[in-house]
């Protein structure tokens, strides 16, 4: 088995389709648990958020192969999408920032290059649910920006990341202390421009209980809070205002593609609460081709506080 030339087209691959990635030793998995407790440990995440993200990432690792031995992360270049609101004849444009859209789609591309690669070769894969940004940052495919946003040479924040655990041994990583970008010892922009001042000079982690992306993806039932002001809100679902001023985007913040359009009378529906099943036909269609369905609940208050601005 030569596991130097199967990576080498792991990466040509990559490179081949402009991706990037990078593989971990399964061994790490731990080092990022305890990176999760320390800051809940430290008061810098509030309790009820690491409860969270404790029951999504899965730090048990259960599979149906004798043994995991490491992690392939891929990145993929994915754009910012317009949406268009048709309300009160009047078209209201919003944007869904990069990694909100196509999510299943681009995990079975990332499944497909795997099984291509390593299937061949008698190797097992499966899905990883981990913190991503902190996987790839540890293991040098990214770094940090000040915003917490993660980001990659070439790419800026416009990526999508994707990881599977694999039986394929690795003796040697490039694992490493978390990283922040060289440019944001002598920058301020994020932090001049994030309205809630949820990026700060104090701490390098995000005050994420201000953070307007964290309110805005909360369950719909959780009105937002009084001390938001409208006129903050800039996309449908996230936030793009550290993104947009952040020179590591510079080359790619105007990449944008066109995502649905929907008529007056689906808006009417959508600022309303209503479950999947019960929209029109087509309406549904439309939010399940660009896999937005999950979001078909915070659409009322999002869209609610869009329309006061």
């Amino acid at each position: 088995m030569n596991t130097s030339k199967i990576l080498k087209n792991f990466h040509g691959r990559l490179e081949d389709l402009g991706y990037k990635g990078q593989v971990i030793s399964a061994k790490r998995i731990p080092d990022l648990r305890n990176n999760m407790q320390t800051l809940r440990d430290q008061s810098l995440i509030p309790s009820p958020l690491y409860e969270d993200y404790k029951r999504y990432f899965e730090f048990e690792v259960k599979v149906d192969f004798p043994e995991v031995n490491s992690l392939f992360t891929i990145a993929k270049p994915v754009p910012q999408h317009r949406v268009i609101f048709n309300w009160r004849g009047k078209e209201l444009r919003l944007i869904i920032p990069p990694t909100y859209f196509n999510n299943k789609e681009i995990t079975n591309e990332v499944k497909a290059i795997l099984a291509e690669v390593l299937s061949p070769e008698g190797f097992n894969f499966t899905y990883a649910r981990l913190p991503q940004k902190t996987l790839a940052v540890r293991g040098g495919l990214a770094e940090y920006g000040r915003n917490n946003i993660s980001y990659i040479q070439g790419m800026g924040s416009f990526f999508r990341l994707t990881t599977f655990y694999t039986d394929f041994p690795v003796e040697e990583d490039n694992w490493r202390e978390l990283k922040m970008m060289e440019l944001c010892n002598k920058c301020s922009a994020c932090i001049n421009n994030c309205p809630t001042g949820a990026i700060s000079t104090d701490r390098f982690l995000l005050h994420v209980e201000r953070c307007l992306t964290h309110h805005n993806e909360q369950p719909g039932e959780i009105p937002f809070p009084e001390w938001i002001d409208p006129s903050w809100h800039n996309c449908l679902v996230g936030c793009l205002q550290c993104q947009n001023v952040c020179p590591a985007n510079k080359k790619v913040k105007d990449w944008t593609e066109a995502g649905p359009v929907f008529t007056e009378e689906e808006t009417k529906l959508l600022t309303n609460k209503q479950e999947l099943d019960s929209l029109p036909t087509k309406l549904m269609r439309k939010l399940k081709k660009f896999e937005f369905a999950h979001y078909l609940k915070v659409f009322p208050r999002n869209i609610g506080g869009i329309l006061k601005k």
